[in-house]
């Protein structure tokens, strides 16, 4: 499960380092490229809303085999593309079908032993970050050396072999859910309303994850700029972020035995931290290396809180409440992605700073405010 999760995942990122081999592909600007990663993050969102709550009325290991196949004929298509409107239709449907991690992990907390279950999660959270990590380095190192059509070519050979992994190793897992999908679906908008900790979870996800999708986007910017480096540097710089992946496991262990919301409000703070270290020293190298590492950590970390928070909520609609955070997770990294490449064209690196500064301190702000509503709440659920 850990390792489809992080092979998967790569998917949605293997186009970030390579957006300027892709803008002189095309002949288009910085801002247009752009599209092409926030789209992805755009048909992950949709995917996250419209197929991970299958989870709960289907079959898993079958859903998942199903959804391989449009996979891998979406990154065929996206490594073809003749033209940036084919891109970034195949870029939508390459988001859209790259949600097979967010029925793995509710699937680890349905498996899991209760007092495990943030220890399992921080595991398969630890593959998934570290597919996320490594596919920017992969991907800038394959594009700068054989093009960025080749990395969706290799990505698509790689998903057939996960097929056969997942169609051999996967147990079978059925369905909770007996009742039709349009209910399945109403059932979102209840869950919502009812779980105030889902709610404010959502929201500290997403906005962290707006912050961490911004830096990532115009990195590859800032370092041709002002260094003349290309898209293999920019993915390198995924390397740093290993630490996240440590930081992953770690909380995960932490958020079985303290508080997690004391836990959120130190890793949050770490993200504000990192982006002013990004404004004042992000013209140099060491300065960004650093400034990735708390990033990375912070984001991480407080994303495996959350999700420790979240399914100890209702284990019947694990699958619903994961989509319903995870949509919110993904629009708040579209959201940063389009207002990082917007930002870019007029303020450069400074404004991109500003970005993640401001979103980072409106989740403490907000998680601070409803920290004791909180606990108490955290507290009921635990006992």
């Amino acid at each position: 499960m850990t390792i489809t999760t992080g092979f998967v995942v790569a998917n949605i990122y293997y186009n970030q380092p390579l957006l300027n081999d892709i803008a002189v592909t095309y002949h288009i600007s910085t801002a247009k490229v752009g599209q092409v990663a926030m789209i992805t993050q755009v048909g992950y969102g949709i995917g996250l809303l419209f197929i991970v709550p299958l989870g709960d009325m289907f079959e898993r290991r079958k859903l998942m085999l199903i959804d391989f196949v449009f996979m891998v004929t979406s990154l065929l298509v996206a490594a073809w593309a003749p033209n940036i409107l084919v891109l970034l239709i195949a870029s939508l449907f390459v988001g859209i079908t790259s949600v097979i991690p967010q029925l793995m992990i509710p699937m680890a907390a349905h498996l899991a032993k209760p007092r495990e279950r943030g220890k399992k999660i921080g595991f398969i959270m630890s593959g998934l970050l570290i597919g996320i990590l490594l596919s920017r380095t992969v991907s800038g190192f394959v594009g700068e050396h054989f093009g960025w059509r080749t990395m969706f070519y290799i990505a698509a050979g790689m998903m057939l072999l996960i097929w056969l992994l997942v169609y051999l190793q996967l147990p079978k897992v059925e369905a909770d859910y007996t009742g039709k999908y349009a209910t399945l679906m109403r059932s979102l908008v209840k869950l919502f309303k009812e779980e105030p900790a889902l709610r404010l979870a959502s929201f500290r996800g997403a906005l962290c994850f707006a912050s961490f999708s911004a830096f990532w986007t115009t990195i590859v910017f800032l370092l041709k700029q002002h260094f003349n480096l290309g898209s293999d540097v920019a993915g390198a710089f995924g390397l740093l972020g290993a630490l996240g992946a440590v930081a992953a496991g770690l909380m995960g262990r932490l958020s079985d035995k303290t508080n997690a919301y004391k836990l959120s409000a130190f890793t949050i703070i770490l993200i504000i931290v990192s982006f002013i270290v990004f404004m004042v020293w992000g013209y140099t190298l060491i300065g960004l290396a650093v400034g990735v590492i708390l990033m990375d950590v912070g984001v991480q970390a407080t994303h495996i809180s959350n999700q420790a928070i979240i399914f100890a909520l209702n284990p019947s609609a694990r699958n619903r409440i994961n989509t319903i955070y995870m949509v919110s997770y993904f629009i708040g990294g579209s959201l940063g992605t389009f207002l990082a490449t917007i930002v870019w064209d007029k303020y450069q690196w400074n404004g991109v700073c500003t970005i993640g500064i401001a979103l980072s301190s409106i989740v403490l702000v907000v998680h601070l405010l409803n920290h004791q509503k909180m606990k108490v709440h955290h507290q009921t659920v635990r006992s």
